[in-house]
């Protein structure tokens, strides 16, 4: 069962559409990169070597759309020679202006260097993606004032973005691992997590800090590898960090955690306190790079045969060095291998796709007149090795096939592992809040070695508690090779997974799990499509109206279309189709008949009140209302926002969306009314108002009509003057019209 995310997804994909092409493996994208300025790469090349500053450009199209005023310079350590033509790009579209592509504001651009076969960075990707969180990755054609430059690879980037996409947050401890002055001959700081002690000073050399705090937990998770193992899985997500080394190990992807210089990859510390690592630059993984830090690999059969242990034993690696130590980590860590190997080496799936990138790109590569190796040289690197320069790439087809040969003879790959099979809740449709029994039918297992992970929300932290075949769990008889554990079903679903050991082996079912799991849903009642409706949003509010708190955040308005009272109880609010579980909705809340329903959009939730974890883009995006289970009550796309002007449903509550005065809390269309003015000058102040306003005019004017929202008369105001206070103490908070001798209207809002 793949994860319960994955229902969801299939749901919505015809909403995703264009949000996810930019990274589409099966399309090369296009990038026009224009400067002003003709030495533009000797500027590039002066400012990688000063502060790696930005050099703007005065536009860049991607694939035809045309951003103007861009922030571009070079990239990359061993991959950058102000020597060579093609360089590796980092693309900033909002450094100068609020604007992306898709929802992508940075685009890192790899030129291949240290590949001949141009598919390590693009396939190594797409083999990480189906264990872990990763960053999407295809392929792109650069050019630089009207100058194809090459072919280049594309990988997302680590940014605020992918933090909120995977971990829900973006605002915790982050690193980026690897050295700020580079990684290379005489290198002596390395992000390795070995602990150096307290004085964060001691730290500023081999790790870079991307959050405005965060120093002290990293010396915490350093110190805790270093004396207090068993508390690690409390500040490190241990199954991620596994993941990662499997796939490092099994791929010897050696410019890593892995190898000499323990780099490339991120820490996020979640909402559950717990460090994340996410991997990072492929282009030398297949064997590419050889050095380990300790034993040598000058071949490529000793890299065909590196051992899985590498580095079980050094002090210098202490996140492989302290988790392996440990028996059921180590046992994890080789069924995760397992899992890697079975799916992607023997059954060949990696060389299909490599061979299906290959096709694609070709054409581009042969166009690619600054590309680092021969046209045969990439070609014969999926199965040959390649010597040029400075590289010695392994063939990806020699390298792995008698790597997976050879692992999988390793004693530890040859163990008997545990089966787990029939895995069942106790009842299919369960009600919220039941306890439910999970069993499961596992063999070649011993006493105590049989688990259940459980959690009640994607965001969370899994729990590991035991099963029990002793026929007191509604597990049958005892010593039948049924397990089975109860659990309380205290939410809307329950994602759960099964690991069993014995004393030489462990077995997960899913086999990807932690990554994926399987989902338990209690029988709830659901809001039907049509109820309740996304009814108008805010995306840049300036002065429309203000929070409790008397910020002025964004914010979406639910509106009830039924006469009954509707409950929102296990609903959630998203701005990303993508990850349509960001933000559940408190328990008990509801929205009257033919009513609405605020929710600040300020990524603020420690407010009291309806606070969301994210934010609207006043760029564009999406939103969403949804259940776990996949049923969207309602959806929205929309583009640029303008300041103070809404995006609203016309009629209310069921029709199109249009741009619109904001109409907080009230009736969206209005009928007869529209603001506007004319040459004479009519001032109404202040806005937004509290306790009353002042109504003045440059001539004499006769009669003053206040509308509410719904277009209803509420107040007018007979006789000649040119100036005018209004009481507002028995006026609703809202928004309210005022007409002046029938020429000229004014729009205020009034806050008590």
């Amino acid at each position: 069962m793949k994860k319960a995310l994955f229902i969801l997804l299939t749901v919505i994909n015809s909403f995703v559409g264009k949000s996810q092409s930019f990274y589409d493996m099966n399309t090369i994208q296009s990038i026009e990169i224009n400067f002003a300025e003709t030495n533009w790469d000797y500027l590039m090349d002066t400012a990688t070597a000063g502060f790696e500053t930005n050099l703007m450009a005065q536009w860049v199209k991607i694939n035809g759309i045309q951003f103007d005023s861009v922030g571009v310079r070079y990239k990359g350590n061993s991959t950058y020679s102000a020597a060579q033509v093609k360089n590796p790009f980092h693309i900033t579209l909002d450094a100068y202006k609020n604007q992306n592509y898709q929802g992508y504001t940075d685009i890192k651009l790899s030129n291949v260097a240290k590949d001949p076969s141009f598919v390590r960075e693009v396939l190594s990707y797409q083999i990480l993606r189906q264990y872990m969180h990763a960053p999407q990755s295809n392929f792109a054609n650069v050019t630089v004032n009207g100058t194809l430059i090459g072919l280049y690879s594309s990988s997302e980037s680590i940014s605020n973005t992918f933090l909120n996409t995977h971990f829900y947050s973006n605002e915790n401890a982050f690193f980026k691992c690897n050295p700020p002055a580079g990684a290379g001959p005489g290198t002596t700081s390395f992000p390795n997590l070995v602990s150096l002690g307290t004085d964060s000073t001691l730290y500023y050399t081999a790790y870079e800090l991307k959050s405005n705090s965060g120093w002290e937990d990293l010396i915490h998770l350093t110190d805790t590898l270093k004396n207090y193992t068993s508390n690690i899985e409390k500040i490190l997500d241990v199954d991620r960090a596994l993941w990662m080394i499997a796939f490092d190990n099994t791929l010897v992807n050696l410019d890593s955690y892995i190898g000499a210089f323990s780099q490339n990859y991120y820490l996020y510390r979640d909402n559950n306190k717990r460090f994340n690592p996410v991997l990072w630059d492929f282009n030398e993984s297949f064997g590419t790079f050889s050095m380990t830090g300790t034993i040598s690999l000058p071949s490529t059969t000793s890299k065909q045969q590196m051992t899985h242990l590498l580095h079980s034993g050094d002090a210098s690696w202490p996140l492989i060095q302290k988790l392996l130590a440990i028996p059921m980590y180590k046992k994890m860590y080789v069924a995760h291998m397992r899992t890697i190997l079975s799916e992607n080496f023997a059954s060949g799936s990696y060389f299909t796709t490599a061979q299906n990138l290959q096709t694609l790109i070709t054409p581009s590569v042969t166009a690619d007149v600054n590309k680092f190796f021969t046209l045969a040289q990439f070609t014969n690197n999926l199965t040959t090795d390649v010597s040029s320069g400075m590289t010695n790439a392994p063939g990806l087809t020699n390298l792995m096939g008698a790597r997976n040969t050879w692992l999988t003879a390793q004693t530890d790959f040859t163990y008997t592992h545990p089966t787990i099979s029939s895995i069942a809740p106790s009842t299919a449709t369960p009600a919220l809040n039941d306890t439910v029994t999970i069993t499961a039918n596992v063999i070649n297992t011993n006493t105590n070695g049989v688990y259940l992970g459980y959690r009640y929300a994607i965001e969370n932290a899994f729990k590991r508690i035991l099963m029990y075949d002793d026929g007191l769990h509604n597990d049958g008889a005892a010593g039948d090779n049924v397990y089975g554990v109860k659990v309380p079903l205290n939410a809307s679903y329950m994602h759960y997974y099964i690991y069993a050991e014995n004393n030489n082996a462990g077995m997960f079912s899913p086999e990807r799990a932690e990554y994926e799991y399987y989902t338990l849903f209690a029988t709830i009642s659901m809001i039907s499509a049509g109820q309740l409706a996304i009814n108008e949003l805010l995306a840049t509010n300036t002065a429309s109206v203000s929070d409790q708190n008397g910020e002025f955040d964004d914010w979406i308005e639910l509106y009830n279309n039924t006469s009954s009272f509707i409950s929102l109880n296990n609903a959630y609010l998203s701005d990303s189709y993508a990850t349509p579980l960001k933000w559940k909705f408190p328990d008990n809340t509801t929205v009257a008949p033919n009513d609405y329903l605020i929710v600040w959009a300020d990524n603020d939730t420690s407010q009291s009140g309806l606070h969301a974890n994210f934010k609207l883009s006043a760029m564009g995006e999406q939103l969403m209302l949804s259940y776990a289970s996949g049923n969207i009550v309602d959806s929205v796309t929309f583009g640029a926002q303008t300041a103070d002007v809404s995006y609203a449903r016309c009629a209310n509550g069921t029709g199109a969306f249009t741009t619109h005065y904001p109409t907080y809390m009230s009736f969206n269309c209005l009928t007869g009314i529209e603001e506007n003015d004319v040459a004479v000058s009519n001032t109404v102040y202040p806005n937004p108002a509290n306790t009353a306003i002042q109504i003045n005019s440059s001539s004499e004017f006769k009669k003053i009509e206040i509308f509410n929202a719904m277009s209803q008369l509420i107040d007018s105001f007979e006789g000649k003057t040119n100036s005018l206070t209004v009481n507002l103490t028995n006026y609703e908070n809202g928004m309210y019209f005022i007409k002046i001798d029938n020429s000229s209207v004014k729009k205020i809002i009034v806050q008590h």
